[in-house]
């Protein structure tokens, strides 16, 4: 009997050992931060041309171009993706909370039309998750995403009121452009993990991302124009902030500024 309670510890072990996602005696903790505009003057607001179904598209207010979208109060930057890697290989597999990926794990995520803009413009999804794309509005869209090699780069129209859903998106390490063929000024950006420890920021710049496994990891920051935030501007193949992530506590990296292309 003792043997027989062995045989099953020592398979348990190697079953665990063999999990590229599992840790024995692991820690995990909280990350949380906050992306801020790097200048002193804040970008101005610019019109986007609206050329079609205009009475539907400006029927609530202007519609301004979203590559710099910045909180005047607190100079937050929204819609900047962040998420962990391994400090020295952005392919190398890292720990997972069994319930941090449990909480996305085959969670259709929607991302909607209702006025000309696509909302939310920018999101993370986990690989394989299934992405539902929606059209709330009376005036027909589409979603045209630009894949490359690792797909999807369907380009259809959705009328009024319909949807579709893709599944089986591979993770990459940018984010997957998508737009509207039919209002040149819709676009969006979906970025595609083997994990769960990815966010956007909000409109303050926040972002956070829990159960985080506990140890040297790098903190990657993406804007999609100006790509990569950088620790130091002469030398750019240094990308993001290298974290020591503290188990059973939320480890603060501050502000982080998002300085514009030179």
């Amino acid at each position: 009997m003792v043997a027989a309670r062995t045989r099953v510890a020592l398979l348990g072990l190697l079953a665990a050992l063999a999990w590229p996602g599992a840790a024995l005696a692991q820690g995990w903790g909280t990350v949380k931060g906050q992306v801020v505009w790097g200048p002193e003057k804040l970008p101005e607001k610019v019109k986007a041309n609206i050329d079609k179904d205009k009475e539907h598209c400006l029927s609530k207010g202007d519609i301004f171009k979203d590559e710099h979208v910045v909180n005047p109060k607190n100079k937050g930057v929204r819609w900047v993706l962040v998420w962990l890697t391994d400090p020295d290989s952005a392919t190398k597999p890292i720990p997972v909370h069994p319930q941090a990926k449990a909480a996305l794990d085959k969670k259709p995520v929607v991302i909607d039309q209702p006025c000309c803009r696509f909302e939310p413009r920018v999101l993370g999804i986990l690989e394989g998750q299934p992405v539902m794309v929606k059209n709330s509005s009376p005036v027909s869209h589409s979603i045209f995403w630009h894949g490359g090699p690792l797909g999807p780069t369907d380009n259809l129209t959705i009328p009024g009121g319909g949807q579709r859903t893709w599944a089986n998106i591979k993770a990459r390490p940018l984010p997957i452009p998508y737009d509207c063929s039919i209002h040149g000024w819709m676009k969006g950006y979906v970025g595609v993990f083997k994990h769960p420890y990815f966010a956007v920021t909000d409109e303050d710049g926040n972002f956070t991302m829990a159960r985080a496994p506990a140890g040297k990891y790098r903190l990657l920051l993406w804007q999609d124009t100006h790509g990569w935030v950088v620790q130091d501007k002469k030398d750019l193949k240094i990308r993001g902030l290298v974290l020591d992530i503290k188990a059973d506590s939320t480890t603060d990296v501050g502000a982080v500024k998002l300085m514009p292309r030179e």
